[in-house]
């Protein structure tokens, strides 16, 4: 029976992926690295450390792990400073009725994000009350497609992963949701997240009826 979902940040709850973006493009661009939006596309899901090491070979550029680490802090502190100007205006639609359905119906709600400022995230949107667990980057020592972060999370919620339904938008997370033997739901185009157990385009769509709907047997 399904007692809980997993949500991942990113993409899901709330679209970062603007702010990262540019993020990134500032970041490389001072460097004098290649970075466009078709690249970006490739860190959707991965943590920062592994994020920059695409970039790098992207660019066949090696580094020592000292300026690794001092690059992806200099992207982090961009993207943090731009965090400052989210409100809780940037859920994305059906996100916050999905999850307010979710605590309503009695179901237990984790974040399962690969960020490491997914609190500041929660807090800008108000959104912290939703969540029995919060795990992010600071969690797990392996990003996805490990599914430590979702194990992570139904651990902490006392349930096992065959319990439990992750929300994803990237490849690389619905990877993760299989690996770990969690029900899943891809939240976007079929070329990238069309190997969940159900697919949406939006949020909007991913109501807790469309999601029961197929999962039917489950709850």
């Amino acid at each position: 029976m399904i007692k809980g979902f997993i949500f991942d940040l990113d993409g899901v709850i709330t679209d970062t992926a603007e702010l990262h973006y540019a993020a990134w493009k500032k970041l490389s661009d001072e460097q004098g690295w290649h970075f466009d939006r078709e690249l970006n596309e490739k860190l959707r899901g991965i943590s920062r450390m592994d994020s920059i090491k695409v970039i790098m070979d992207h660019n066949g550029v090696s580094l020592d792990d000292a300026t690794i680490v001092e690059l992806a802090t200099m992207k982090n502190d961009i993207y943090v400073d731009s965090l400052d100007d989210m409100t809780p205006e940037d859920y994305l639609p059906g996100a916050r009725e999905l999850l307010t359905h979710l605590r309503s119906e009695g179901f237990s709600v984790a974040l399962g994000s690969a960020s490491k400022n997914a609190n500041k995230v929660l807090k800008q949107l108000n959104a912290v009350h939703f969540f029995d667990v919060i795990g992010d980057g600071n969690s797990v020592s392996k990003s996805k497609p490990a599914p430590d972060i979702f194990l992570f999370a139904s651990d902490k919620l006392g349930l096992r992963p065959d319990n439990c339904i992750v929300f994803e938008d990237a490849e690389k997370g619905i990877d993760a949701a299989k690996a770990g033997n969690f029900h899943s739901v891809g939240i976007g185009p079929e070329e990238r997240v069309g190997h969940a157990d159900i697919r949406f385009d939006t949020m909007k769509q991913a109501t807790l009826f469309e999601v029961k709907s197929h999962f039917k047997d489950l709850f």
